[in-house]
């Protein structure tokens, strides 16, 4: 259900957000620039802070929408263990295909922290592994051609 109260000299809506995006306004779940869009509305808005903050009463009271409990314990977003399986290639492909439709068409926040965050455990592990061998080699090096000779 979608909730836009009129404004206070017309009949017309005073808001283009809905209720579900003011939703995920509050669990952070929308792209940066709606995000900021809403954001900016409110400051203007004291008719859509009033909104907020009685869809943050209604949550707080314990009413909630399948939708919003969806979104809040985000049972679409997949496991840390399937990301980091994405970026290691070993990912099924219906599976695959499911996390970077979740990445790139819905934009999951979330998802993309939790993606950039692994990408960088990899790349640090990577250079550790590399530093090393690198130090093997060079603590081994002259033992190297002493058998020889």
């Amino acid at each position: 259900m979608v909730f836009s109260p009129p404004c206070d000299k017309c009949d017309a809506v005073s808001s283009p957000f809905s209720d579900s995006d003011l939703e995920a306004f509050l669990d952070e779940a929308l792209p940066p620039e709606e995000m900021a869009g809403i954001e900016k509305a409110l400051r203007k808005d004291p008719a859509l802070v009033r909104r907020l903050a009685a869809i943050n009463g209604r949550r707080d009271a314990g009413v909630h929408t399948v939708g919003a409990i969806w979104r809040r314990h985000r049972l679409s977003c997949p496991s840390r263990e399937q990301l980091g399986n994405l970026l290691l290639g070993v990912l099924p492909q219906e599976e695959a295909d499911y996390v970077r439709f979740h990445l790139e068409i819905v934009g999951c926040r979330w998802c993309e922290a939790n993606r950039i965050d692994l990408e960088r455990q990899q790349a640090e592990a990577r250079t550790a592994v590399q530093s090393r061998r690198r130090k093997y080699f060079q603590s081994s090096a002259g033992y190297l051609g002493k058998g020889r000779g």
